[in-house]
């Protein structure tokens, strides 16, 4: 079976969003970065929290999901917020650029449709600060179709915690053992792993995200590697 895709945001996940007062967790460093189709002269500032690189970079090291940036930066995602944190190249979804004034226009994310059409029948775990009530009663339904589906939802002021990976982790391992490993891997491995959470260490490059036919690249993804 295809592995699980694991859906990333950025904005109240990995950049969490100033407290009232301005301050953010100590545990992030600031940055100031240039969006693409920005004034240079007008940069972003941006907190990450360093550690946040060696607990993702682990994702596709362990061939249990498949990352994918799903985030309103777009392919800045992967040319400026990735190398931030030392993060392989992970494929992005381009998502469009919606004219609304809410995140909720329909009382649901707006990524959703775009999302839901991207998938197709394909397993998911997405980590989004922005979910509603609607959202989650989608990803039990979805489920109960036969379309795992995970949604993890971190505090905007707070964001990405090892907790949220653990549980990621911890659903992509049961969806192999459901399923079985993908073709080449053998089952001694997923025998021996157990759901963690920091590795402590860095890793080699990620799967490229199309191994197998029936899996499509992401639109703007880098064409699948074929050797």
């Amino acid at each position: 079976m295809p592995l699980p895709y694991l859906l990333l945001d950025i904005d109240g996940v990995l950049i969490p969003f100033p407290a009232a007062d301005g301050s953010t967790p100590p545990t992030h460093v600031r940055h100031t970065v240039v969006p693409m189709g920005r004034d240079p002269d007008a940069p972003v500032p941006v907190w990450l929290n360093p550690a946040h690189g060696p607990l993702l970079t682990g994702f596709p090291a362990g061939g249990l999901v498949t990352p994918v940036w799903c985030t309103s930066w777009r392919k800045d995602a992967t040319t400026i917020v990735g190398p931030l944190l030392a993060l392989p190249k992970f494929p992005y979804l381009d998502l469009p650029r919606p004219r609304i004034t809410t995140s909720h226009p329909n009382g649901y994310l707006w990524k959703r449709d775009h999302v839901e059409q991207w998938l197709g029948d394909s397993a998911v775990a997405w980590i989004d600060d922005d979910f509603t009530d609607l959202d989650h009663a989608w990803a039990t339904e979805r489920t109960a179709r036969g379309h795992p589906t995970l949604l993890v939802q971190p505090d905007p002021y707070v964001g990405l915690q090892p907790t949220h990976l653990v549980k990621v982790q911890e659903w992509a391992f049961l969806q192999e053992v459901a399923t079985g490993p993908p073709e080449g891997r053998s089952k001694a491995r997923l025998a021996s792993w157990a759901p963690r959470g920091h590795s402590g260490g860095r890793s080699s490059a990620p799967t490229p995200l199309t191994n197998q036919s029936a899996r499509r690249s992401p639109p703007g993804a880098p064409p699948p590697r074929t050797g």
